[in-house]
């Protein structure tokens, strides 16, 4: 028989704690160090268990930002933009080498940027304008992915460049895993760097992973747990980002990977951490007025700090984030929304609106954005623990 395991997540607005028998939920104290207000909220659960015994992940670091340099659109900005968002990675931006004396150079520290281009055959890609382009930015990793005839060229140029297997194969395929490993493992870093999520490693003998990953890693298993149909998506939103996690079915790009799941990460479209963003993206859709309109409200509910505002605020997320992958919206990817048969919601959306209310912005996204009658089960976790799955099966 199996040991009792104690389960832990650490987002970036609550604690869930979960045993066996029971889930604790706890608003953080941003006062506090993480591992304080923990053990004050739930101290007594954690020591009855062995250090062994407790698996924790983590979404309170925000995730990792990056920008793409590459030589197309069609394959290696294409497939590298895949890659990073598979991983968990926010993209900030993506430069098309042939016009990279155009772009405006961030102001911001990059986390990691990823050069690639061309299949191993070729040669001579990359030249004077990427090292200028370099120079002006603030980046605390870079990785080169492209062509392997010029890797060392490239590597004697720019100073602790990670140089890894092309992500472009002889027949124009995806090979992923390289690159997909890597960014996961900055990612991992970033987590176990931040002082508050390190000083978690003095109750667990085990890996912190990150809540995206972990939720990922839930797929498989969801339906021992809900009433869910395939083909689904399940839409995570909560305080500091909304992730989307889809099945590879949905998908109608000819990109060939092995994963049979993947995810999407949108850093600004979380309504506390990164509420100002989300509002910036509501007021520049064209059928957000009319959506608040539909919801008898005015944009006034933006400046205020209610009840009410915070459930038209997490409305407007799910409004968003369904217009940012269907046809509506010409962004990284589109899923085949009128395929899909359930739609799980999970995160800190359950413990703010009714299923009758997310049931009425997903019909006024299919009519309104798809012109469609279409209506897909809404699954709710409304225990706000579909993570306990991942995290219980999870063999990483």
């Amino acid at each position: 028989m199996s040991r009792a395991k104690l389960l832990i997540d650490v987002g970036s607005t609550y604690f869930k704690v979960s045993t066996p028998s029971s889930i604790e939920q706890h608003f953080r104290d941003f006062n506090k160090d993480i591992l304080d207000d923990l053990t004050h909220k739930c101290g007594e659960t954690i020591h009855a268990y062995k250090k062994e015994d407790i698996y924790i992940c983590s979404s309170a670091n925000g995730g990792l930002s990056t920008l793409i340099i590459g030589i197309t659109e069609s394959f290696s900005l294409k497939y590298a933009t895949n890659i990073a968002f598979n991983s968990g990675i926010n993209i900030i931006d993506k430069v098309l080498y042939q016009n990279i004396q155009e772009y405006s150079v961030p102001s911001d520290l990059i986390d990691v940027v990823i050069v690639v281009g061309g299949i191993d055959s070729s040669c001579d890609i990359f030249g004077e304008p990427l090292f200028s382009y370099l120079k002006m930015l603030k980046y605390s990793n870079i990785v080169y992915v492209g062509s392997g005839k010029d890797a060392s060229k490239i590597q004697e140029k720019i100073p602790n460049l990670v140089v890894l297997p092309n992500i472009i194969d002889h027949r124009l395929h995806i090979v992923e895993e390289n690159l997909k490993e890597y960014l996961t493992n900055l990612y991992q870093l970033d987590i176990e760097g931040k002082e508050d999520i390190k000083n978690l490693y003095t109750i667990t003998a085990n890996q912190i992973y990150s809540t995206p990953y972990i939720v990922n890693q839930t797929l498989p298993f969801i339906g021992t747990k809900f009433s869910v149909v395939n083909p689904f998506i399940l839409i995570d939103i909560g305080g500091a980002t909304t992730d989307i996690h889809y099945s590879k079915d949905l998908v109608d790009d000819n990109i060939v990977t092995t994963n049979e799941y993947d995810r999407l990460v949108f850093k600004k479209l979380g309504v506390f951490k990164s509420k100002e963003s989300l509002i910036f993206s509501a007021k520049n859709n064209e059928f957000v007025y009319e959506l608040l309109t539909h919801l008898k409200v005015t944009e006034n509910i933006f400046e205020q700090q209610s009840e009410k505002a915070l459930q038209v605020l997490m409305q407007l997320a799910l409004f968003l984030v369904l217009c940012k992958i269907s046809h509506y919206k010409k962004a990284y990817i589109n899923l085949k929304l009128l395929s899909i048969n359930s739609i799980v919601l999970t995160g800190g959306i359950t413990k703010v609106l009714a299923d009758a209310q997310m049931e009425d912005i997903i019909s006024f996204f299919y009519k309104k954005i798809l012109n469609s009658n279409h209506n897909p089960s809404v699954v709710m976790d409304h225990n706000y623990d579909i993570w306990t799955l991942g995290l219980t099966n999870n063999k990483g």
